[in-house]
């Protein structure tokens, strides 16, 4: 999900500290190379004056470039729902230089996402993340057929090898997992987030790019882990434009960790996956690709694989100690897949899982999907290519003009209380009826085709979502298979837009919680 959305300037402006000045002071210029203007919009007393025909309400603002990038910063999901009362759901608003048309009626998201030749998302993901993680824009004169031969590469992530490659991460998972019982004797007190994160970032380190066979391995896996998280902490800035030269040590950093996937330390990694290999034979092949270029290409691989995962592990981790109803049955559920098959807990035995038995724990399933819902932010940005008159559900249409965005807005659909009961709530049991995966939910007595997006859709779908469910799942049944876990404090912990239309949000603050090796009679 290294694209499916992108913030505003004007939510960066709000979010730093004496950002605004600095832009200033630096001449950067406030425009937006690519805003088209739209005076014929905004004439008149009323921002709604002056539309051409069939073009949706707009929300203009009164501040000249950022419009309503500042209050739509401050909380989107009330901004858009009351938009939403007022105007109906179809409108447009002025943020920060773009003309984003947000499309509230889950019925209609289908008729955006299959609109993919005039409504366009590669290209703009492709500029966005060159710029973030300095390589060169895959253009198809310089770099013929490149972005196809690597989207080609995510087959790497589907069936079989994906079965491969997520036995190498259970394998990881418990080789860290069992270290991690070699030092809990007694209870043993961690940050939550940052448990989740050096875990999930080792394992994930090791099953993608391999080990590193120095005795000091494990310290040069955590050295990129903390790079990478200053790294992160700069990358919602960074995915809005803002210069790199204005955010602190972040251009040191980003080389930092670019220098560590050069091709001379890359070759020293033991153990790699095929999808990594396979992407370095591809990026061999073009001469005008430097060594920098492809070690950059590398790093943002390894963002995409943990950058939203790291936070919905953390999330579906909180949510079960949080709730000890929820711990219980899942907890019951893991005992019993290990019984049945004849496996048994503790650091000295190995656990095996196949895809089917992943599937089958539904209470597993359910709550790291519940937690998704609550915890996901992600914006499915589009981009409309041409002048053209999209064609809804009901008759309806709407007018757009070449260089408009349009967004869907999953969180909306998420926490709306017509599709889910009490949706501010956790409930761990949600997407289980009759003992069986839930997949039915309706809304107004329809049923919905997207109930559930915290992956994207269409052509913005993560390619990795197989992968990063597998991981999160094995994480928490390993962790609820060896350890009792409790919190240690009881303070609530709340998201953190700052990364609002990204993906995964973030917590606010980290929390204790302790683990100790779970007695093998239970």
């Amino acid at each position: 999900m290294v694209a499916s959305s992108i913030m505003s300037l004007g939510q960066v402006l709000w979010a730093v500290p004496g950002l605004a000045r600095s832009l200033a002071a630096n001449r950067v210029p406030l425009a937006c190379p690519h805003l088209h203007k739209r005076e014929d919009k905004v004439q008149g007393p009323c921002p709604t004056h002056y539309l051409k025909t069939g073009e949706p309400p707009l929300i203009n603002g009164w501040i000249p470039y950022l419009g309503k990038a500042l209050i739509f910063r401050k909380d989107a999901y009330k901004f858009l729902l009351d938009q939403q009362k007022k105007l109906g759901d179809i409108f447009t608003v002025h943020i920060a230089g773009r003309y984003i048309t947000f499309i509230m009626d889950p019925f209609q998201y289908v008729y955006v996402i299959r609109n993919s030749k005039q409504l366009e998302f590669h290209e703009f993901a492709n500029k966005m993340a060159s710029k973030t993680f300095d390589y060169p824009a895959l253009s198809k004169a310089k770099f013929p057929d490149l972005k196809e031969n690597l989207h080609r590469i995510y087959q790497y992530l589907q069936g079989k090898p994906l079965d491969i490659i997520s036995d190498h991460m259970m394998k990881n998972l418990q080789d860290i997992f069992e270290w991690k019982c070699s030092q809990a004797t007694d209870w043993e007190t961690e940050k939550m987030y940052k448990f989740c994160c050096s875990v999930m970032f080792e394992a994930s380190f090791v099953t993608l790019y391999g080990r590193v066979p120095a005795a000091d391995g494990h310290k040069v896996i955590s050295e990129i882990r903390d790079k990478f998280i200053k790294f992160d902490a700069s990358f919602p800035y960074l995915a809005a434009n803002i210069p790199i030269e204005l955010l602190g040590a972040t251009k040191k950093v980003r080389k930092e960790l670019i220098h560590h996937f050069l091709l001379q330390n890359m070759t020293k990694w033991l153990g790699g996956s095929k999808v990594v290999q396979a992407r370095q034979d591809i990026f061999e092949k073009y001469e005008l690709l430097g060594d920098y270029d492809k070690a950059a290409h590398h790093f943002a691989f390894l963002w995409a694989s943990v950058g939203n995962t790291i936070p919905a592990t953390f999330w579906a981790m909180y949510y079960l100690l949080r709730h000890p109803e929820a711990l219980a049955a899942v907890r019951d559920e893991i005992d019993h897949l290990l019984q049945s098959t004849g496996q048994k807990r503790g650091p000295t035995y190995n656990i095996h899982l196949t895809r089917e038995q992943l599937d089958n724990l539904v209470y597993l399933e359910s709550a790291l999907n519940e937690s998704l819902r609550m915890c996901s932010s992600s914006m499915n940005i589009r981009i409309s290519q041409e002048d053209f008159v999209l064609k809804l559900e009901g008759d309806q249409e709407v007018s757009l003009r070449k260089g408009d965005w349009i967004a869907l807005y999953p969180q909306i659909l998420h926490m709306d209380p017509e599709v889910y009961e009490d949706p501010k709530e956790y409930k761990f049991d949600r997407y289980i009826e009759n003992g069986k995966k839930k997949t039915t939910f309706f809304k107004a007595g329809r049923k919905l085709k997207y109930f559930l997006m915290p992956f994207g859709s269409g052509i913005s779908m993560c390619p990795g979502r197989f992968l990063a469910m597998n991981e999160m799942k094995m994480f928490l049944f390993l962790l609820l298979a060896h350890f009792d876990v409790e919190l240690v404090e009881s303070k609530a912990v709340r998201l953190d837009n700052s990364r609002m239309g990204l993906g995964i949000l973030l917590p606010d603050v980290d929390i204790d919680f302790r683990y100790k090796l779970r007695s093998l009679k239970k």
